[in-house]
């Protein structure tokens, strides 16, 4: 008599090369995205640690009365989680109290972030300050 054959477990990720993957420097084209309340350190490392972009919402950390420090510390804590590339986001929304936008961008030109993902209204001056520093910048258009 003769044994079932085994199948193999044997699992072989299929990586994806693309113009993006090669410009972010991340395995597969898949961006997290800036996602209110739970866009942290621990949510962008892990997207990157599995071979995405993930990113830290700046809105959501950044807030008083730590502001923009808050942003840098979240930083910090993600790059001790990764050693991948991940960004922060920049949503720019008119809202209640206005962001301190200056101060954000400070900070990440000041923590050597890479990449940025805006969103919102018209994002040109930002993306101006950003690229002078050799920031990516992508703007994301939400329908």
């Amino acid at each position: 008599r003769t044994l079932p054959r085994r199948r193999s477990t044997t699992f072989v990720a299929m990586v994806l090369k693309t113009k993006l993957t090669e410009a972010l420097g991340i395995k597969y084209p898949v961006i997290q995205g800036g996602m209110h309340y739970v866009g942290y350190a621990e949510l962008a490392a892990a997207v990157s640690n599995a071979g995405g972009l993930g990113i830290i919402t700046s809105l959501t950390v950044a807030q008083p009365p730590k502001g923009k420090e808050a942003l840098r510390e979240e930083i910090r804590k993600c790059k001790k989680l990764t050693d991948k590339p991940f960004g922060v986001n920049i949503t720019l929304l008119p809202v209640g109290v206005p962001p301190d936008y200056p101060g954000i961008i400070q900070v990440i030109i000041e923590e050597g972030v890479k990449i940025v993902e805006t969103a919102g209204r018209n994002p040109d001056e930002v993306i101006k300050t950003l690229k002078q520093h050799g920031i990516f910048v992508i703007h994301k258009c939400v329908a």
